[in-house]
């Protein structure tokens, strides 16, 4: 029985389309095959595929040029570009325009299925993560603090990729909490109860790493007095979770590729095999489609692992966020030291809350731990925060942007009265609902038409906003 998941590949090669039906016969999608670029584009018109399988060299027109109409156009689907060698390059530019992955001729079976099945098992986790309620938001959630619109959506994600057995790969800068994301997928899982081990492969020597996965026997090697269990052993019925995965040397990531294929793994100077069952996690702070461009993390490991990505925002791009955690963690330090901290001066707030953390959360914590050893008092000021973030701002602007931190209350009453008794009432009021529209419009603009960055600014959910923006679109129709 074929499913609702609907593919189109747009290919002018008769004998590649037939090769590619051929390859995908079995597979539980609905596949139509055209061989023009304007084919295409009348049949995007009328339905929407889930996934595009794209050619960039079609006889009417470029790949480019179609994957730039299916973004204007915000059609919602995912885009792979199938590109010939030595076009990788530009298969890659697309990439950063909107395609979601590419694929190199030729294309052998089992590549093109595996990649088509985790794009497909991708929209069916987001499909699930849009069906949440966008009102829904959580102050905490799994060791988390933060209910800015970016952690709401990893909140989302983890919430709906836990569940599965999928692979989820976590990005992000350093310090913004990708193993406490991992451990949430591991206690939203059914296998919370299962151990949880974690490696950080930039941590351990290269000629050490091979023992830590897979265990060894003794007399391997010169130290080896016993036998160990190595991580793959410890995390049996778990999740193993492989930080900076991109550190791992290239031999090893044969080896890893083949555990996570078959279950199977073998101890560094055994000579048979053992079997666990694990769910993987991994994470890195560097680009990892630039390392597997770069030739230091292996293509099939890449896509055998990057079923789920999730990317952690930087600590900058969290706004309120930064305080709350900067809060959490005074309370806990000061508790701890016998302080009686218990909040920041307005200009304190304004500082950390415009300082570009680039250690991120990590930076957060050591900063307030700093402050609360090293002074007293109820309430942390701008002198008592170490350099750089005591010289980060000038008088002028902490005054200037000081209102920001804690806003000065409003009397509704009073305003409703003096407007009342004003004779001028009326002049330069507006219905909200314009001011709405006109601030949702203009940060539209601002971010080039990108309606889910103008969210994140506005700090509302997307679903809302595009909801909004039809709605305004159907009424001038």
């Amino acid at each position: 029985m074929k499913s609702t998941y609907r593919v189109l590949i747009i290919e002018d090669s008769e004998p590649l389309s037939n090769l590619y039906m051929q390859y995908l016969a079995n597979e539980p999608i609905e596949l139509t095959c055209l061989g023009t670029g304007q084919a295409a584009l009348d049949h995007l018109q009328v339905s929407t595929p889930h996934l595009i399988l794209l050619d960039l060299k079609l006889p009417d027109m470029s790949g480019e040029k179609i994957l730039q109409w299916i973004n204007e156009q915000a059609i919602p689907c995912a885009v792979i570009v199938v590109t010939s060698h030595g076009s990788v390059n530009t298969a890659v530019d697309l990439m950063r325009q909107g395609a979601v992955d590419f694929l190199e001729k030729p294309v052998s079976a089992e590549r093109l299925k595996t990649t088509i099945r985790n794009q497909l098992e991708r929209t069916r986790l987001q499909g699930l993560v849009e069906d949440i309620q966008s009102n829904f938001e959580r102050n905490t959630y799994q060791g988390f603090i933060g209910s800015s619109l970016p952690m709401q959506n990893v909140y989302r994600i983890i919430d709906a990729a836990a569940p599965s057995k999928a692979t989820v790969f976590i990005t992000g800068e350093s310090g913004t909490g990708k193993e406490v994301c991992a451990e949430a997928i591991h206690h939203q899982s059914p296998r919370t109860n299962a151990p949880f081990i974690a490696l950080n492969c930039g941590a351990i020597p290269h000629d050490l790493m091979e023992s830590e996965i897979f265990g060894h026997i003794k007399g391997a090697f010169t130290g080896a007095s016993n036998d160990r269990k190595g991580a793959a052993s410890q995390a049996e019925g778990g999740t193993l979770f492989l930080d900076e995965i991109c550190e791992m040397d290239l031999e090893l990531q044969k080896k890893l590729l083949r555990f996570i294929q078959t279950g199977r793994f073998q101890k560094v100077g055994a000579s048979k095999e053992e079997s666990a069952d694990i769910r993987f996690l991994c994470a890195t702070n560097r680009d990892p489609l630039q390392e597997v461009s770069a030739g230091r993390f292996r293509e099939d490991l890449y896509y055998r692992l990057h079923v789920v990505p999730l990317a952690m925002p930087p600590l900058r791009e969290r706004g309120d966020d930064i305080l709350s955690i900067a809060t959490s963690f005074l309370v806990t330090y000061a508790q701890e030291e016998g302080k009686k901290f218990s909040r920041f001066t307005p200009e304190a707030e304004v500082v950390l809350r415009h300082y570009p953390w680039p250690g991120n959360v990590r930076q957060l914590q050591n900063v307030i731990r700093n402050v609360v050893v090293l002074h007293d008092g109820d309430a942390v000021s701008i002198k008592q925060l170490p350099p750089p973030l005591n010289e980060t701002l000038s008088d002028q602007e902490i005054k200037s942007l000081a209102h920001l931190a804690i806003p000065e209350p409003v009397n509704h009453a009073n305003a409703i009265d003096n407007q009342i008794s004003s004779p001028n009432a009326e002049d330069g009021i507006r219905p909200l609902c314009d001011l709405e529209r006109e601030a949702i419009q203009k940060a539209i603009a601002h971010c080039g038409g990108n309606v889910l960055k103008a969210a994140v600014l506005l700090q509302i959910s997307p679903s809302t906003l595009y909801r909004k923006k039809q709605a305004w679109e159907t009424d001038e129709a």
